[in-house]
């Protein structure tokens, strides 16, 4: 308790972006398991879908042990009520990439080349949406010396900017992929396997979506200084 007591009152943000560590170590598996599932190495699916999940249980309980152990009575350059909604948001994202890897150990798929190269994209831009929003997070330390102000407070507006427009690049991509699943696959694709893919294509998405929101959440926390 006293360490992380101190470590608030150095830098509210040194636990989320430890939690944030945590997290993109579980968002960088889904590259990997996807080309494991392009090579249709199933053995290998299995076997980064479990790290995934153990990489998603080390981060709840970073989450847990920050929850439990906020200061209330610390005085906190930002709220506490926007500081827990941060590590919400955060974590959100590591169960996206357990939820995805699980659904692809429910059954042998394969990436079918017709829509392989528009979901490549896809899953591509939606990945790069959370790093930006990362490094948003690693940046945050920097405003605590400029007083949320400046040219580092300007920098990570902008950041945030990028995030959203990535995430909109992102939808754009998965209406393309759509467009194509619907209008070359769905009439011969076994109902099993046309449920999955939507799962996954969904699950996909909401990376690009909460790592928008994670940001702009970020940018209304600023705002308020």
């Amino acid at each position: 308790m006293r360490a992380l007591t101190r470590l608030f009152g150095r830098s509210p943000f040194a636990p989320l972006q430890t939690h944030m560590a945590k997290v993109k170590r579980c968002i960088e598996k889904i590259a990997p398991l996807f080309k494991a599932l392009k090579k249709k190495d199933y053995t290998l699916v299995e076997s980064i879908a479990h790290e995934i999940s153990k990489l998603e249980h080390e981060a709840d309980l970073s989450k847990n042990d920050i929850r439990n152990n906020l200061p209330t009575g610390l005085f906190l350059p930002v709220g506490r009520a926007s500081l827990l909604e941060i590590l919400t948001l955060q974590d959100s994202l590591a169960d996206r990439a357990e939820d995805i890897a699980v659904l692809l150990t429910l059954r042998n798929l394969e990436i079918d080349p017709i829509f392989g190269e528009e979901f490549q994209a896809f899953s591509e831009k939606n990945l790069d949406a959370f790093q930006s929003v990362s490094q948003i997070i690693r940046e945050l330390d920097e405003l605590i010396e400029s007083s949320f102000g400046g040219l580092e407070a300007e920098k990570v507006r902008k950041m945030v900017e990028e995030v959203a427009f990535k995430e909109h690049e992102a939808d754009q991509l998965q209406r393309k992929l759509l467009t194509k699943m619907f209008s070359s696959r769905c009439d011969t694709m076994a109902p099993p396997v046309y449920f999955l893919w939507m799962r996954i294509i969904y699950e996909m998405a909401a990376i690009s979506d909460v790592s928008e929101k994670l940001a702009n959440r970020v940018r209304m926390t600023l705002e308020v200084k």
